[in-house]
């Protein structure tokens, strides 16, 4: 029965030939290449981490420079960068000559778009949390807490590096992420906007520039906020944004026209979440507003983003995504009516609520 088998097993086991992409994704291949898939992530954190792209950026250049240049050894080196060049993230130039691809253009330290920081940050303290990932589903507990014997922020505060790198990654996005949110909500009417866990102030400084006559604040913690001011100095984009530490849990500046959130309810469960909300409520003055950017997770089985972020809040916070019910129940909860769910041409949206 052999001649009759070997087409079976074939289509079965190794459908390379099958065109249909259905069937495909069907396939044990594709799923031993999900399952792999932390062997490309893990390359790519090394060759971030080595500032390789750094080193191409005049040019292509030998593994044998590449590996004195990093410390490296450089057949292992070599190894490492035939295998991100054959998904496309270098490109191999001759037999040991690797240059920059388009997607290596985003791990130098010096574009616009970097995504450096963030690839390493991913590639070191998320990658660990994520391995015990089982941990977060067994028991609905932060796996980064049981990983680190810590939770992120305060780890974050205790680690230098790794905070540098966390902040400057979420700089890099949010950088990225304000052109985004500048094209979707329109900001006239508001002269005065608070931007709560704003880090070092990326995303309100882009806002402010494309209007010139609000002013904002920056709201984080002592530490963030020290690291910013050292940073910008004290002109702080000609007086027009200050930076105040404190505690979202606690209190937030009283007084503003707007409120803005983000990234930051998604760090935490339904009742820090309403605690955060509620503080900014009882900050508010009349028509204020409070504005969420937040990926809104879709209720149907769809391919999204959101839902493979929603088991990453999971393990590093205890956060979570959310749906849009979700969203209005929770704002609901600390005294607001959502009036506007605004998509961008990011996967975030802008969902705006008024205090009731």
């Amino acid at each position: 029965m052999w001649p009759e088998m070997k087409p079976l097993l074939r289509d079965r086991l190794f459908p390379g030939r099958v065109a249909s992409t259905k069937e495909w994704h069907s396939s044990p291949t594709a799923l031993f290449q999900m399952a792999t898939g932390y062997w490309v992530s893990q390359a790519i954190y090394v060759a971030a981490k080595l500032g390789i792209a750094d080193l191409l950026k005049d040019g292509p250049q030998t593994c044998l420079t590449l590996a004195e240049a990093t410390e490296s050894d450089t057949p292992s080196l070599f190894r490492l960068m035939r295998a991100l060049a054959s998904v496309g993230v270098f490109s191999q130039v001759g037999r040991d000559r690797f240059a920059l691809s388009r997607l290596a253009e985003r791990l130098r330290t010096d574009t616009p778009a970097s995504l450096r920081a963030m690839v390493i940050t991913i590639g070191e303290i998320h990658y660990q949390a994520c391995g015990n990932l089982l941990h977060s589903v067994q028991t609905g507990c932060s796996a980064f807490d049981n990983t680190f014997g810590a939770g992120l922020f305060d780890y974050l505060r205790q680690n230098v590096d790794a905070a540098d790198a966390f902040n400057q990654g979420m700089a890099n996005v949010a950088s990225m992420l304000a052109y985004a949110v500048l094209m979707a909500y329109d900001f006239a009417g508001i002269s005065s906007i608070v931007d709560i866990g704003g880090g070092r102030g990326t995303l309100l400084e882009k806002i402010l520039q494309f209007n010139p006559d609000m002013r904002g604040t920056v709201f984080d913690t002592a530490s963030t906020i020290e690291r910013a001011n050292r940073q910008h100095g004290n002109n702080a984009w000609g007086r027009r944004c200050s930076y105040v530490s404190g505690d979202f849990f606690h209190a937030v500046p009283q007084g503003a026209d707007a409120y803005l959130l983000c990234g930051v309810i998604h760090d935490w469960d339904d009742n820090r979440a309403i605690t955060i909300l509620g503080n900014c409520r009882r900050a508010m003055i009349k028509n204020s507003r409070v504005l969420l950017v937040d990926m809104v997770v879709p209720d149907t089985n769809v391919n999204c983003f959101s839902k493979l972020l929603d088991l990453n809040m999971l393990v590093m916070t205890g956060g979570r995504e959310r749906t849009k019910a979700e969203f209005c129940a929770l704002l609901e909860a600390a005294g607001y009516k959502l009036t506007r769910t605004i998509p961008t041409m990011a996967p975030q949206s802008v969902l705006e609520a008024m205090a009731k």
